[in-house]
């Protein structure tokens, strides 16, 4: 049969096979419970559950030619009718991804202590890159902090930067079925079939008894050896009816919103929103918003600048699509060569998630409901608890004296401050020869300046603290040094010369020639040591390379910083799990059988040079510090105090550990903790050592409802044991440790 008729015949053919699927959805392993079901349908697979207080949900998702589509996302209030906020949306993931690097900062450490620098160790050290740029192009790889090499040290290698290191793609999905999962009080849909640039993977859908949550995302891995990338998320194909717009507040916190009518966009929109969030408003019943997890979608950067997090497209035809991104570059040329990106090791399963909320309500009341996941962007006051930002890269001293006025603004610290920030340990860096950058003002000048400038920055409910790191520290690696009152230093000590003497315009000055002196100042001036950035940027190889040392074995010589993103690898599930929380450990075990406390573990900012508008919240973690009330600034030593007893719990913001014990006594030990949270949790764990290994017990959090409070008793067998340590984990990536302690043996 051949021409018109054999057209005709296939016609019903075509249609069958071009008509949306229902995709077989596997349900072995789901459980039903009230308020979370699944169900498999003829027109595909549909998932209902409850939201917050008298609210219910519906998701219908089916396969589009290989493709995963939302057939309807509704939200309705309980016996109200229900409203479509999303149908035939299909999610769209798009990524860049460029070649990984170590660089200059890290391998000069290491060869200042004659580390080879080989390919297995700068395959070993490069997923930590902080001044690293895949898709920086710029032939001056060497511009802002990443030094240029030393005499004898290789460049940062590979450089430079080529275009064909450059991936872009758009995800292509080639799913014929999914798979749902029950974990606690959560259901998990997965697509197989995704393809993402270098990554191959799966697409997944998560929602939450308790919240109107939606999670999506690609769940990746490559084989390729040297992936650093950035993604985008979120919904295309979203139809547009009469009602339907986009709102949100500018960094200034005005709303804007943008309704649909005009000509499509040849590419995507970037939106300077604040709380990098963005709503489609439906009607007045109904909307959805779109955002990233606060804190994990952020690689560490010397600058908090908002580049834009949420993106809008109108396709035409009657279609929108909308989510999260991040830019390809920095604003301000001086930063380009500081833009990490995430670190995908090959075989990693990388989850790049993106979060959608969906509302019964107006745009602008559903804010709140979504702000409430972080506290409105801000760090919850706890009683008997002062929360600190430390090591912030202000140069207060240097920066007043520039001014020509002790009492010039900072914005810097109202930003801070609207944080919920009660005690800001602000940092001027000490390099040789001065103050950091390239006039280097008198160092006794800078801390005089940064003394008499905290002093009249801090208020009733504000302190300043001024401190400094030492950069090139005879400790090795870079050194915070925390006072507990002003103390004036500088480098350089002369044979014969006395370690104390005074100066006629500044008193009682310490002369550091060597780490032997400069713990003696910390012994008699009472200073807390702490290495800010362990184990990268300037410190690869320490402390490592001093745990035998008697510096770092002082009590002065209090601990390391913490701080994810210099490494952002998504396949973690803790914050700065690779690098930060294992030396933790380490150290723990290191210290074991030495007298005195363990070694700790001090969140740090690293950014600089802030002002309000910028996305500093999303940027770094805090330390809540157990004290009754907030100190005098002209006596912040019971900050010291409390930081040097252990007396803080670190955390992202989102979970928090108001109260913590080890109960019991001899090898029958409990651990109690009192923990609190917004997203839904994920798991909390208690984690100890023997001084050799380390170990832990995972108790799954998944059933408790999001936006909770539950008192943790777990039993802990002390035989043999060292130390031991608790965190609480939530599912998009935020959590909260407290610090060691150590077990009697």
């Amino acid at each position: 049969m051949k021409g018109p008729a054999a057209l005709t015949a296939a016609l019903p053919l075509l249609a069958l096979l071009m008509r949306p699927q229902a995709p077989s959805c596997d349900l072995s392993g789901y459980h039903a419970q009230p308020g979370l079901t699944a169900v498999n349908g003829a027109d595909g697979l549909t998932v209902a559950w409850e939201g917050e207080r008298d609210r219910d949900l519906r998701l219908r998702l089916g396969i589009d030619a290989g493709t995963p589509t939302i057939r309807e996302l509704a939200v309705r209030r309980k016996g109200a009718g229900w409203t479509t906020l999303a149908a035939g949306a299909q999610p769209e993931f798009r990524v860049v991804a460029g070649f990984r690097r170590m660089s200059n900062q890290q391998i000069q450490p290491l060869a200042g202590l004659n580390v080879p620098i080989t390919a297995e160790v700068v395959d070993a050290h490069k997923w930590d890159a902080f001044w690293d740029a895949p898709l920086d192009l710029n032939p001056q790889p060497t511009r802002g902090g990443n030094p240029p090499p030393a005499a004898g040290v290789a460049n940062q290698p590979g450089l430079p930067r080529r275009a064909d290191e450059i991936t872009r793609a758009t995800a292509v999905y080639r799913a014929d079925r999914c798979e749902v999962r029950t974990d606690g009080a959560r259901l998990e849909i997965a697509f197989p079939g995704l393809e993402l640039g270098p990554f191959a993977g799966r697409l997944q859908f998560t929602v939450y008894r308790g919240t109107g949550l939606l999670r999506m995302e690609a769940i990746a891995k490559t084989d390729r050896p040297s992936v650093a990338y950035k993604y985008d998320a979120g919904l295309a194909k979203i139809s547009v009816d009469a009602a339907s717009r986009l709102a949100w507040r500018d960094t200034s916190n005005t709303w804007q919103s943008y309704r649909f009518g005009g000509s499509a966009n040849e590419r995507e929109m970037p939106l300077k929103a604040s709380n990098r969030l963005l709503i489609a408003e439906r009607s007045e019943s109904g909307s959805l918003a779109v955002f990233p997890p606060p804190h994990t979608f952020f690689w560490a950067r010397e600058i908090a600048t908002n580049l834009g997090y949420a993106w809008y497209r109108s396709d035409g035809a009657g279609t929108f699509a909308f989510g999260a991104r991040q830019a390809e570059r920095e604003e301000t040329p001086q930063y380009d060569a500081n833009f990490a990106l995430y670190s995908a090791p090959p075989g990693t399963w990388q989850r790049m998630p993106v979060y959608f909320y969906a509302s019964a309500a107006a745009a602008q009341p559903t804010l709140d409901p979504v702000l409430a996941l972080t506290h409105g962007d801000r760090y919850k006051a706890l009683p008997g608890y002062q929360v600190m930002n430390h090591h912030y890269h202000m140069d207060l001293g240097q920066r007043l004296l520039a001014a020509g006025s002790l009492d010039a603004e900072i914005p810097d610290l109202q930003a801070l401050k609207s944080l919920g920030i009660t005690i800001v340990s602000q940092i001027d860096s000490i390099v040789e020869g001065g103050g950091r950058g390239a006039a280097r003002p008198d160092p006794l000048a800078v801390a005089k300046a940064s003394v008499v400038g905290a002093l009249r920055h801090s208020d009733a409910d504000f302190v300043v603290m001024p401190n400094q790191e030492y950069y090139g520290s005879p400790l090795g690696g870079h050194t915070d040094l925390l006072f507990s009152h002003p103390v004036n230093w500088t480098q350089g000590r002369a044979a014969g010369q006395p370690l104390v003497e005074t100066d006629p315009a500044y008193g009682r000055v310490y002369r550091i020639g060597g780490a032997d002196v400069l713990m003696e100042m910390a012994a008699r001036e009472d200073v807390l040591i702490s290495m800010p950035h362990p184990r990268t940027k300037g410190s690869t190889g320490f402390p490592d390379a001093v745990k035998d040392t008697a510096a770092f074995k002082d009590a002065h010589y209090q601990g390391v910083g913490f701080r994810w993103g210099m490494g952002l690898d998504l396949s973690e599930r803790r914050l700065c799990e690779r690098r930060c929380l294992a030396l933790l450990d380490d150290m723990s075990n290191w210290t074991a059988d030495r007298p005195g406390p363990p070694k700790y573990i001090l969140s740090i900012s690293e950014v600089r040079y802030q002002a309000p508008g910028d996305d500093i919240y999303a940027s770094a973690p805090v330390s809540y510090v157990k004290l009754d009330r907030l100190p005098l600034p002209q006596d912040v030593s019971p900050v010291v105090k409390a930081l040097m007893r252990g007396d803080y719990f670190v955390t992202s913001g989102e979970v928090l550990i108001p109260s913590y014990r080890v109960g019991g006594t001899g090898a029958r030990r409990t651990i109690e903790a009192d923990v609190e949270w917004t997203y839904p949790l994920d798991f909390v764990e208690v984690v100890w050592g023997d001084g050799v290994k380390t170990a832990r017990q995972v108790v799954s959090a998944t059933d408790l409802p999001p936006m909770g409070r539950h008192r943790f008793v777990i039993p802990f067998d002390a035989t043999g044991q060292a130390w031991v340590r608790f965190a609480a984990w939530d599912s998009a990536g935020n959590g909260a440790l407290v610090q060691p302690v150590k077990l009697p043996r």
